[in-house]
């Protein structure tokens, strides 16, 4: 930027979406007749001196937002700036903070149409100078830490109504007090606040040319006021993580010029999908986590370009409809924690752009149908319903499905092939089913697999060796496959003309595609991961199956993964070596397993190791000492394996009790340690035991007549059964011969 340096006279510089970097040049302050700076969204960095700007009188737009800019900066710096109107240094960062109320009681000159301040550290109160602004259209002070309440005033105080207020992410408190009629305003978002109490009844009245209304992460209360509907040009309307109750306004399900609602995690009732319902243009529908009942009726039909439908964790019921599959423009579909019932229609199949399918925890039954045509699936969860019968061969053929949940079901038969043509594959749940046979190693071609849980089946066999090469959550840093959302820009309606320049003002909604949340067993508890923490979690669970043989040597190769389960199986052999390089194993269970040897010392170099057991097995010599990790677990870790000693097990390791055991070379020497006998005290222990007997039956004769009796008497019943049985015999054989 150098050679800008020597332009004295420049009056408009728009250096925006690009990538500069380095500290913002000292010769800007020469730039006298600068009227337009636009710097935003690069990345310039270090501190922006107060020094810097007071020789830019002539300014009328300034944009420094989105670089990685650092250090306090005074609002002050601008007082006497009396040509300006529009200031932006929205930050990205949290290192960079705007210092408004030094010194105490100034007053500026300016005039300001325009005010982006979000992220920039303002605390306490809205800033005082803004008292002093009539003129202002939009302003935007989110993702602070302003506190009060409500700022009417803002909406009241200019000769030119604001059109935008958007003040989300702070902590605002108290009731959203009565608004006075304002025609001009057509966004406003105060979501993730702290706002409670009723909106007021005439609420659509006052507001009545609004187009996005965000009030979500708030603690408002009450119905819905049905004077909602009046806004004619709603576009968005946000009202989820409240505490609404009651119906929702039939008015409001009949505004045609919606595009987003969105009212989950609410105590909404009703039946939401009834004749009034009648939102033809609308795009996004969030329905989740209310109580909302009755069936998915063809009324959805009337939403043409729906691309999203999430009634999630309500109390609706019935059949899935065969109609679903007219929704050609579904990318996602949640039905999942409800109580639909029958069988998954088959017509589902054709919305091949749908990303996200979640049918679960309902009582869904029957054989599973082919999705086969779901060629950009990214996320499938049909776990805890009644699905039966075998999974289909031509089940899944999507080159984008990162989640797979079956678990929960009745599934039987084997894992088919096309399985294994799911290339990016990162989470297949099949725990709780009946599935059965080895375990393919076709399987081995998910390379990317992170989580895998085949637990609580019937599958026998082996271990596949293969298992070791799988990435199990050796992810690379640029990688993000469960991140959360995606960015819908909306136009705020107005723009301004500035030095010649016109400038359109937009906002972002955050709209989250619907986070995979999957349960897997770590540390002995069930937990729940979603989002993000996805990209970082792993985990291979092979508990509760019928699996024999030994523990494949590879699995020690697998250095990322979190967290493995082998218990309640039939492996037999030691505790593989490699064991010692999972350098990132959190939780090991190797419980209810017939495993024998010593358990490997250099487990005690695993310093994330927090959950390890061993318990119910036949392993013998010392436990590992007492150090790193290994000094948090107690005896329980080390249960019924009465041949381990150790001070934690208050068992001396001597001679005496434990012979020098070196770790058996192949699983068959390993059987036979434990058979072999001393026959010399094996035979005298069995003659001494029948002498024995004999002499306590023969005293119990002698003593008691009454038992001596019956005693005779059956043994004289026996020789003549045997007798007469031998006489019978011999006269058919003798017949069978002569005849």
């Amino acid at each position: 930027m150098g050679c800008l340096c020597q332009l004295n006279k420049l009056q408009e510089l728009d250096l925006s979406f690009n990538i500069f970097e380095g500290i913002l040049p000292s010769c800007l302050n020469n730039f006298t007749s600068l009227r337009f700076l636009d710097l935003s969204h690069n990345l310039f960095s270090g501190n922006v001196s107060s020094p810097l700007l007071p020789n830019l009188k002539s300014l009328e737009y300034i944009d420094l937002g989105y670089n990685h800019l650092e250090g306090s900066f005074s609002f002050s710096s601008f007082a006497n700036h009396s040509k300006l109107q529009a200031v932006k240094l929205g930050s990205e960062t949290n290192n960079f903070e705007v210092e408004t109320e030094y010194p105490v009681g100034w007053v500026p000159l300016f005039q300001l149409n325009a005010l982006e301040l979000s992220n920039c550290k303002l605390t306490g109160d809205l800033p005082g100078f803004l008292r002093y602004q009539f003129r202002l259209r939009m302003l935007d002070l989110s993702h602070n830490n302003l506190t009060g309440s409500f700022p009417n005033w803002l909406l009241e105080n200019n000769t030119i109504p604001l059109e935008s207020l958007l003040l989300t992410n702070n902590s605002l408190k108290g009731q959203l007090l009565p608004l006075k009629p304002n025609i001009r305003i057509r966004t406003l978002d105060a979501s993730h606040n702290q706002l409670d109490g009723e909106l007021q009844e005439s609420v659509g009245h006052m507001i009545p040319n609004i187009r996005v209304l965000n009030l979500s992460k708030n603690s408002f209360e009450g119905i819905l006021p049905s004077s909602i509907a009046e806004m004619s040009f709603l576009w968005l309307l946000d009202l989820s993580n409240n505490n609404f109750s009651g119906e929702v306004p039939k008015q409001l399900l009949a505004t045609t010029d919606l595009r987003i609602l969105r009212v989950s995690n609410n105590k909404f009732h009703g039946e939401i999908f009834s004749s009034d319902f009648n939102l033809t243009n609308l795009e996004y529908l969030y329905l989740d986590n209310n109580q909302f009942t009755g069936t998915l009726s063809n009324v959805i039909l009337r939403i043409p370009v729906l691309r999203v439908l999430d009634v999630s964790n309500n109390h609706m019921s019935g059949e899935i409809p065969s109609f679903i599959g007219n929704m050609t423009s579904l990318l996602e579909l949640m039905l999942g924690s409800n109580s639909f019932n029958g069988k998954l229609p088959p017509e589902i199949s054709r919305l091949q752009t749908l990303e996200f399918l979640d049918v679960s925890q309902n009582a869904l039954s029957g054989p599973l149908p082919s999705l086969e045509n779901f060629g950009g699936l990214m996320h499938l969860n049909l776990g805890r319903n009644i699905f039966t019968g075998l999974i289909p061969r031509d089940f899944l053929n999507s080159s984008e499905l990162l989640s797979l949940d079956m678990r929960d079901n009745k599934l039987f038969g084997n894992v088919p092939n096309s399985i294994s043509r799911l290339s990016e594959l990162r989470i297949l749940l099949l725990r709780g089913n009946f599935l059965s046979g080895f375990i393919p190693n076709h399987l081995c071609h998910l390379t990317q697999i992170s989580l895998m849980d085949l637990s609580n089946n019937s599958f026998s066999g082996p271990i596949p060796k293969c298992f070791g090469f799988i990435q199990f959550g050796e992810i690379k840093k640029d990688q993000n496959m469960f991140g959360p959302s995606i960015y819908l820009w909306y136009n705020l309606n107005f723009h301004d003309t500035y030095a010649g320049h016109m400038v359109k003002y937009r906002r972002y909604v955050t709209m989250v595609l619907e986070e995979t949340e999957v349960e897997f067993v770590t540390k002995n508890r069930l937990d729940s991961y979603r989002g993000e923490i996805l990209n970082f979690m792993s985990g291979l669970d092979l508990s509760c199956n019928n699996l024999t043989g030994e523990i494949p040597y590879e699995l020690g190769m697998l250095s990322w993964i979190h967290a493995m389960n082998l218990s309640h199986n039939q492996l037999k052999g030691s505790i593989p070596k490699s064991f010692s390089n999972l350098s990132q194993i959190e939780s090991l269970d190797l419980s209810y397993n017939t495993l024998n040897g010593e358990i490997p010392p250099g487990l005690v170099e695993l310093n994330f190791l927090a959950v390890f057991s061993v318990t119910h097995n036949n392993l013998s010599g010392r436990v590992p000492d007492m150090k790193a990790q290994f000094g948090t677990f107690d005896e329980s870790s080390y249960e019924d394996n009465p041949f381990l000693c150790g001070p934690l097990l208050k068992r001396k390791c001597n001679t005496s009790i434990e012979p020098s055991y070196s770790p058996p070379k192949s699983s068959r020497e390993s059987e036979a340690k434990w058979y072999d006998i001393d026959h010399v005290v094996f035979f005298a222990s069995f003659i001494t035991s029948y002498i024995m007997i004999l002499l306590g039956f023969a005293t119990i004769l002698y003593i008691n007549p009454y038992w001596r009796q019956r005693w005779l008497y059956f043994i004289g019943e026996c020789i003549y059964s045997c007798y007469y049985f031998a006489l019978d015999a011999r006269s058919k054989l003798v017949a069978y011969l002569y005849n």
